[in-house]
């Protein structure tokens, strides 16, 4: 009878990915010990396992390779070669490639891939060592990970995520329950209380002698107040073991959908690796903490954050090695990655020993980009000088290129993890020294603990973690800095302002005056570096609750981040604190305005001597609003460029008459374009093109190759927004 291979394919993916990752993590521990045996054995059985597993599936591409990879370190194993750079190259390639034809093995494509020339180059670095050797030598230690892998079987099972979701949006509605249950116990009380007056005063009447005929009556509410006293007990004794069952289910199921970190970090050493090669750098990753388990949901969203900040790390803050050597720094740039429980929450950490935030460049740019005046820009304190980096646009590179400097990624980062993962992200830099980003995330964002507090006669909900804390202070405590109210806390000067005012909720004369007279409750928000005070009429109360998202048709609502239920099915809307503390800020509205204005109606010149590269260029930047002029050629565009006031020139590089880097360098000639943003669109893409980009005055470098959309957009953007 035929066997039917569909049903095991789940099976061998998983497998299959499992091994691929153990040869990645294991090539890599090669190059910083190229003799551990135990390791090379351990990708040896790895490759040899991939191999057996696809050739039962009928895999023949993906066997053939997988049968040549182990070749190699069959050969590596028996000391019939030694490591080196390139073999750790080579043997990366071939696991690549293997993992791309899992992959469509997963997608359900047939696997059309040609690895001939991979294979060839697999055999001569064997140095035809025989293929069958290795394979008899390995298979006792298959025999053994196989019954590993039957132990751990015993021990775990699979859950489709779906479900997994669905239990926890179960578990949440569970904890909305259990606050609900907390509200009839409090309505009891009050009814036992009201029976209790009548009660006393029943039995008063009685004693007194005012009526006659009163012992029924009196005997009856008794009889009733006695039951209610004891329906209060037993429902106060149920909400006990209630809130006991739901905390322990809350944990479980919360640790059902906890992942360690290094899901997402187990590829970083080999991005960085081969990142930091492409430009010419050396650059060691080490990773600590990676076994750090989150929500599933924090650490799909995490990765493409950390991955942005580990880039601008390699290409911004490290050095090259030469650079580094004029130091006296180690040639070799270091990142550190590491991840801790703290309070309730997890730090994760990036620091690198680089050349620290150019602070002073910073300070000019955001001058050059109308953030700030020169005045404003010479006042303001080092938190707020590299807070500028998280700015829409914002970038200091030299050049503008494929690796980092487009200005679009920072903003997302701490939109991600402030926004999508109820977080916080601080940074700390030294000249020389490098720089660090704190990163701090909730464990889950299933349930999340929250402060009610009421403001302007409305009920309000505020995350835990975004605050520091809560105090009371008198008005004569508050002083004025810069033209705002703000309080001295610890020797430093938070500004402070009334929730209130600043939600533009109705005025309450008898609001203030309460205030004033009990000194006022400042509710302390901190995110990132930055803090605010926010005066406050009340703490309510202190829970975990569900954050339910905001419909469709209401998400243009600014301070609200989404929406929770009380035990009463009051509606109650939880504030985004990020957004409160900007909209406090009138620098911040003002930038924005000055933002605005400043790409409206903005000139561009586009030079390139392809008819079609220039009108697709042309109808991207008109559609949004651009004006824009073309030139057929180097000489053409200079004339034109003479001819007007352009706010931005984009540019070819092969043109007839003038290439792009000639008339680069002869616009940076000009007074009316010394500061001109320049973008050089080539098809160019060595790394020696862009460096000259660099050298006659370019700001960016767009490869046509990779162009998109987006891509001239945010860079456009970046430069004149």
């Amino acid at each position: 009878m035929a066997i039917d291979l569909k049903k095991f394919i789940g099976r061998f993916i998983e497998e299959a990915k499992d091994h691929l990752d153990k040869l990645g993590q294991g090539i890599m521990d090669l190059e910083k010990s190229p003799d551990d045996a135990e390791n090379i054995n351990s990708i040896f059985r790895s490759a040899h396992t991939i191999k057996g597993s696809s050739r039962m599936m009928n895999l023949t591409p993906i066997t053939e390779v997988a049968h040549k990879l182990e070749d190699v370190l069959g050969s590596l194993r028996e000391k019939k070669i030694t490591h080196s750079a390139k073999l750790s190259d080579l043997l990366l390639r071939a696991v690549d490639a293997i993992s791309d034809m899992v992959d469509m093995v997963a997608s359900g494509k047939e696997i059309t891939a040609d690895n001939s020339a991979l294979c060839e180059s697999l055999i001569k670095a064997a140095e035809k060592a025989p293929s069958e050797g290795p394979v008899a030598q390995g298979r006792p230690d298959v025999k053994a990970e196989s019954a590993d892998n039957k132990h751990k079987a015993q021990e775990t099972f699979k859950i489709k995520a779906d479900k997994l979701d669905d239990l926890i949006k179960l578990m949440g509605e569970i904890v909305s329950g259990q606050s609900r249950l907390r509200q009839r116990l409090s309505d009891a009380k009050e009814i036992e209380t009201m029976l209790a007056k009548q009660v006393s005063f029943l039995s008063g009447l009685e004693v007194h002698g005012t009526q006659s005929g009163l012992e029924g009556v009196v005997a009856g509410a008794n009889s009733v107040f006695s039951r209610v006293k004891k329906l209060v007990s037993d429902i106060k004794d149920d909400v006990n073991i209630y809130e006991l069952l739901t905390d322990d289910l809350q944990g479980k199921t919360v640790m059902m959908r906890m992942v360690p970190l290094s899901t997402v970090l187990d590829s970083f050493r080999r991005m960085v690796r081969d990142m930091s090669r492409s430009i010419g750098k050396d650059v060691e990753i080490v990773i600590e903490g990676d076994s750090i388990e989150l929500d599933k949901k924090i650490v799909e969203k995490i990765g493409d954050p950390l991955v942005h900040m580990i880039r601008n790390s390699i290409d911004h803050g490290i050095e090259t090695p030469e650079g580094r050597t004029l130091k006296g720094k180690d040639p070799k740039g270091n990142i550190r990655l590491s991840a801790v429980y703290d309070a309730g929450s997890v730090l994760i950490e990036i620091a690198d020993d680089g050349a620290g935030l150019p602070l002073e460049k910073i300070k000019e740019k955001a001058v050059r980009k109308k953030i700030f005046s020169e005045e404003e820009a010479d006042v303001l304190r080092e938190a707020e000088l590299i807070d500028l980096i998280f700015h829409p646009g914002f970038s200091t590179s030299e050049i503008i290129t494929d690796i980092s400097g487009r200005g679009v990624g920072m903003d997302v980062v701490r939109k991600y993890i402030i926004e999508d993962m109820k977080g916080s992200i601080r940074v700390e830099t030294k000249k020389d020294a490098g720089t660090a980003f704190f990163i701090r995330l909730p464990l889950t964002l299933a349930v999340m603990r929250l402060l009610l507090i009421s403001a302007g006669g409305h009920v309000f909900a505020v995350a835990a973690h975004y605050v520091k804390e809560i105090i009371r202070a008198s008005e004569g405590e508050f002083m004025t800095v810069v033209d705002k109210k703000a309080l001295k806390l610890r020797n430093e000067f938070v500004p402070v302002v009334d929730l209130a005012d600043l939600l533009k909720l109705p005025d309450d004369r008898d609001r203030h005056a309460k205030k004033n007279a009990a000194g006022m409750l400042i509710l302390l928000a901190q995110v990132g570096d930055e803090k605010l005070g926010l005066i406050i009429d009340d703490l309510l109360d202190e829970e975990d609750m569900v954050i339910k998202s905001i419909p469709e048709h209401l998400k243009g609502i600014r301070f609200v981040s989404g929406f929770t239920v009380t035990g009463k099915n009051e509606i109650i809307n939880v504030l985004h604190i990020p957004v409160v503390i900007e909209a406090a800020g009138e620098v911040k509205e003002h930038r924005a305005e000055i933002k605005a204005a400043a790409v409206a109606g903005a000139n561009i010149l586009v030079i390139d001597d392809s008819l079609n590269t220039r009108e697709i260029e042309k109808s991207i930047l008109e559609s949004y609003g651009y004006t824009v002029t073309l030139a057929e050629d180097g000489i053409d565009g200079f004339e034109k460029a003479m001819g007007g006031k352009f706010d931005a020139v984009i540019t070819d590089v092969e043109m007839p008459r003038l290439d792009g880097f000639s008339l680069t360098e002869k616009l940076r000639l000009e007074e009316a374009y010394k500061h001109t943003p320049i973008i050089i669109v080539t098809s160019r893409q060595k790394e020696e093109d862009k460096r000259r980009g660099i050298s006659v005055g370019a700001d960016a470098y767009i490869v046509k190759g990779s162009f998109e959309r987006s891509n001239l957009l945010e860079t456009i953007q970046n430069l004149i927004g």
